[in-house]
């Protein structure tokens, strides 16, 4: 960046988009709002973005104060942590997630259904406090998929570990569907009960959880916004 920024004006929002208007800064502070601190998770809830470029974008935040740079206690490793001026663009991020339910939530491409993000954020959205106490193994099948067709959920009272690898558990519940149907579901375009009744999901495996499905499945946190009247971005606001 020049001596002049990136924008050559000293505007705030010019200046704020300095620092994070950069391609996939705001996805890496979605997680980190969301609870990610590790270098190995950022890579599973952002998949497509390189190493370099995600060491690249940390150590820009690092850099403008936005984050801090941690050495894990007796672990091997870091952890990033957002600082008082990171956690101050919460309800941006927020405001964002809204809005983009709103106005952008559009027809989803093929290549747009990123099923490491969709299971990233299904085992942290987990409602484990309605599952039954002790452990719990759900297995979810893809069969469309040629790479990561399968993942395990296996949870301990309130602990959530996502797996690609069998774990070699007894499972529990098996959930088969397709991606598309399950980011439906997940961002409550379709109602996941009666995405079940019509098949588009399938289960097999124990019968209460089954049944309490719909309990313990979380949906994205904005799934309760509706999608905006398509004719109003045809016509100027009030």
């Amino acid at each position: 960046m020049s001596q002049f920024g990136q924008f050559g004006q000293f505007c705030p929002v010019a200046k704020a988009t300095e620092i994070i208007g950069e391609r996939w800064t705001l996805l890496i502070l979605r997680e980190l709002l969301l609870g990610t601190h590790r270098f190995s998770d950022f890579q599973r809830a952002i998949a497509r973005i390189s190493p370099s470029l995600l060491t690249k974008r940390l150590k820009h935040l690092e850099e403008c104060g936005i984050i801090i740079r941690r050495k894990l206690s007796g672990q091997k490793g870091y952890e990033y942590r957002l600082t008082a001026a990171g956690k101050e663009l919460a309800p941006l991020i927020e405001i964002l997630a809204v809005w983009g339910m709103r106005w952008a939530r559009g027809q989803m491409n093929d290549d747009e259904l990123d099923v490491e993000f969709l299971m990233w954020d299904l085992q942290r959205r987990l409602n484990t406090d309605q599952l039954p106490a002790g452990e719990t193994v759900l297995c979810f099948n893809f069969d469309q998929l040629a790479k990561f067709k399968t993942w395990w959920v296996v949870t301990y009272d309130d602990q959530v570990d996502l797996c690609t690898e069998d774990p070699g558990k007894e499972v529990d519940l098996y959930i088969t569907t397709d991606v598309r149907t399950l980011v439906e579901v997940w961002e409550g375009d379709r109602e996941l009960r009666q995405t079940l009744r019509e098949g588009g999901i399938k289960t097999h495996g124990a019968r209460h959880l089954e049944r309490s499905m719909p309990d313990w499945l979380g949906l994205c946190i904005v799934a309760d916004v509706k999608r905006a009247d398509p004719a109003l971005l045809r016509r100027a606001a009030d």
